[in-house]
């Protein structure tokens, strides 16, 4: 933390700013080095199973002919070398994901700051302007919703993956020490850990996906939205009706992709995790100006007018409503709330848009 004292919120909330960029710079710069160094050892190891895949061939060939203790050595390697590579290989998609949204970051950032910078007229009267003192309030809720987000993600990388790889490393042992004294019970250790790193694979997946889906860089918004959909309605249990209206090959600005996604996941979110829906209805228009997202949900009721008051601030529902809706009015958007007491809870989401160039 710096001890250096400002007049006025808004050059504190730019040198906080300053200072988190300058910190996503130092984080990015650390996994690019991490990234060239697993793509540099995942090439080597693929080079090896290529190798082990080979010499396990010309075994079968001369299976009979082997000695025993010769075949299990090799059974051996050549499990140790996909273990290897697939784990070597799950890391390295996590260091890619983490890249994406260190970049992200960095950008939407980079964006608050010009708003701050270009957008805010400071004056000595700052202290005093209402409206002022509530656009930097607001800036601070967006800053501090990334670092939460980002404390999200580490917190879910320690309980997933690198727990899994802990666990995987104990299973080969015990496979390791099963090998000389029980080969059955080895082969059933080693089909648990398959199916074990085979789910974790899938986790892991999971997990980049949800991070950065490479469907939205690769083939745009409402194709990502249809699959998301499906997604979580498969992995949550939630009756999910969808009403998507747009071009299929339509690409938006890139940041509006990414925007208009990140939107309709933390709605979906809040109907699940806060709200305990069991149903949700969304419906998606992209016309030539506007894009519209509605999320309605039959979960608890909430009262837009209680809830959004200075009362329930610290509400993780309402910081997270909040927080969006500050987002959108950032780049001339809207998000409005309805609901109440024996009403679904429907949430709108606006943004103007443009298409893509190049």
């Amino acid at each position: 933390m710096s001890d250096v004292t400002f007049e006025n919120p808004t050059d504190e909330l730019i040198n906080q700013i300053n200072m988190e960029i300058a910190s996503l710079k130092r984080r990015q710069e650390e996994i690019e080095g991490q990234i060239d160094q697993y793509e540099k050892m995942v090439q080597r190891e693929e080079k090896r199973n290529a190798d082990v895949a080979t010499a396990v061939k010309v075994m079968k060939d001369q299976l009979e002919a082997m000695p025993r203790e010769d075949i299990r050595d090799k059974y051996e390697e050549a499990m140790d070398a996909k273990f290897r590579l697939a784990t070597m290989r799950g890391q390295l998609e996590q260091f890619k994901g983490t890249q994406d949204f260190i970049r992200n970051e960095r950008r939407l950032l980079a964006e608050v700051l010009s708003k701050v910078q270009g957008g805010i007229v400071v004056s000595d009267d700052d202290d005093d302007d209402p409206a002022m003192a509530a656009s930097s309030l607001n800036m601070v809720r967006i800053v501090k919703a990334q670092e939460d987000e980002r404390r999200r993600l580490a917190n879910q990388i320690h309980d997933g993956p690198a727990q899994s790889l802990t666990n995987f490393m104990l299973q080969a042992e015990i496979v390791q020490r099963l090998f000389d004294r029980d080969q059955e019970s080895a082969k059933d250790e080693l089909n648990n850990l398959k199916e074990a790193a085979s789910l974790t694979f899938q986790r892991v997946r999971d997990f980049i996906s949800d991070l950065r889906p490479m469907m939205l860089d690769d083939l745009g918004l409402i194709p990502t939205v249809r699959r998301y959909i499906e997604s979580f309605s498969n992995k949550s249990d939630i009756a999910i009706t969808e009403n998507i209206n747009g071009a299929e090959d339509r690409r938006l600005e890139e940041y509006q992709e990414v925007m208009l996604f990140r939107g309709l996941q933390d709605l979906m979110a809040h109907a699940r995790d806060f709200a305990d829906a069991t149903q949700i209805d969304i419906r998606v228009d992209i016309d030539t100006y506007d894009a519209t997202i509605i999320v309605e949900d039959n979960g608890r009721p909430f009262d837009p007018e209680e809830g959004m008051s200075g009362e329930h601030a610290d509400d993780p529902r309402t910081q997270g409503i909040l927080t969006l809706r500050e987002k959108f009015d950032l780049v001339k958007g809207n998000l409005a709330i309805t609901g109440g007491e024996g009403e679904p809870t429907t949430i709108r989401i606006e943004m103007p848009i443009t298409d893509r160039i190049g």
